[in-house]
């Protein structure tokens, strides 16, 4: 039966397909950190293997030294942004007023606008804009806020899963780490686990090319986008265009998520020409990305747009708001067990034993 689902590739689609959610949804959330550490360690194998030979150093001290860097960036990231916000803070409830009289003339502007176009009562769409803009601030006022102090030990058993979490995946990366040759030897011996181990290699192999080449857009995404919004004198200029880089990593929205807002802030404030700049920026960071991606991923690896797509949506209706990275791993996972298979039964009916 299990012989005649394998020979059918549609059998064989749905077989992997209830595999990989029946893992993603069960076994991924009770070994996480485990997971990440084995990806870790395997994507950092080389680099660790290169430091025993050439330094001397342990892999347990070179992944110590590997966690400890990447700490110190994503501190110093979330450092920069809460000053940032923490320093704007006094400007923003000073000029809390000014923006709210601005947002009143541009809503006036806009109804206006479509008064003259569409024949629909200004005034009265003023009006109902505005009594719910109303109703929406007494909401974060009086229910938002007071219900987010509230829930102030929700939030203490968040941190406190977090930190599990990461303490379990520091663990778990330095015992691998040690380990790791002799585990992976163990399973080389067994033939049964050769399709696992090259299922597991090509999913890894594509992730860390994915990961390698979306750093390396999204570093130059950002330094492009903070030296021109820099340049043309937009408030917190650096940090936005900062900010659009990191976000660049989102597909279909990107910059533009960033970049589009702040293009028709400039815009009705009169800057038009920061306007237009913040219009083209964005043409020249799609640009940037499609003509860098084929580069540093490879037509042959990349995965179609439109299945990035549908695997996020089908993720998030899964998995919930973590199916945005479970979407897109499932199918790559479903995709790469899937190639691997159909070349070993080529293999197999090629060269029969």
């Amino acid at each position: 039966m299990v012989g005649k689902i394998l020979e059918n590739k549609l059998g064989l689609l749905l077989l992997l397909t209830g595999v990989v959610f029946f893992f993603l949804k069960v076994i991924t959330p009770l070994t996480a950190p485990v997971l990440l550490a084995l990806i870790f360690v395997t994507i950092f194998g080389p680099l660790l293997q290169k430091w025993q030979s050439r330094l001397h150093l342990h892999r347990q001290i070179g992944v110590i030294i590997l966690l400890l860097l990447a700490g110190t960036v994503l501190v110093l990231l979330v450092w920069i942004l809460f000053s940032w916000i923490v320093g704007s803070l006094p400007n923003w409830v000073t000029s809390l007023d000014t923006l709210e009289q601005e947002a009143s003339d541009i809503i006036h502007e806009v109804c206006r606008l479509v008064e003259r176009t569409m024949g629909i009562d200004g005034e009265y769409l003023e009006q109902m804009i505005l009594i719910r803009l109303q109703e929406g601030i007494n909401y974060f006022q009086l229910e938002f806020l007071p219900g987010m102090l509230s829930q102030s030990l929700e939030y203490a058993k968040m941190f406190a899963s977090v930190g599990g979490f990461l303490v379990t995946f520091l663990i778990a990366a330095i015992l691998l780490a040690k380990d790791y040759d002799e585990f992976m030897n163990q399973l080389l011996d067994r033939e049964e686990c050769h399709v696992f181990l090259e299922i597991i290699c090509g999913i890894i192999r594509y992730l860390a090319t994915f990961v390698k080449a979306q750093m390396i857009i999204m570093s130059a995404i950002g330094i492009l986008a903070a030296a021109v919004l820099g340049i043309c004198g937009i408030r917190h200029g650096v940090l936005w265009g900062l900010l659009a880089g990191i976000l660049d990593a989102l597909p279909f929205i990107g910059t533009g998520i960033v970049l589009i807002p702040l293009g028709i802030q400039q815009l009705f404030y009169g800057y038009y020409g920061r306007a237009a700049v913040c219009l083209l920026l964005y043409i020249a960071c799609i640009f940037l990305r499609e003509l860098l991606e084929p580069r540093l991923i490879g037509r042959k690896v990349g995965v179609p747009a439109i299945a990035i797509l549908l695997s996020i949506y089908a993720g998030i209706k899964l998995f919930g708001f973590w199916g945005i990275i479970g979407g897109p791993l499932g199918f790559i996972m479903i995709q790469q067990a899937y190639i691997s298979l159909e070349r070993r039964r080529n293999k197999l009916t090629n060269h029969p034993r």
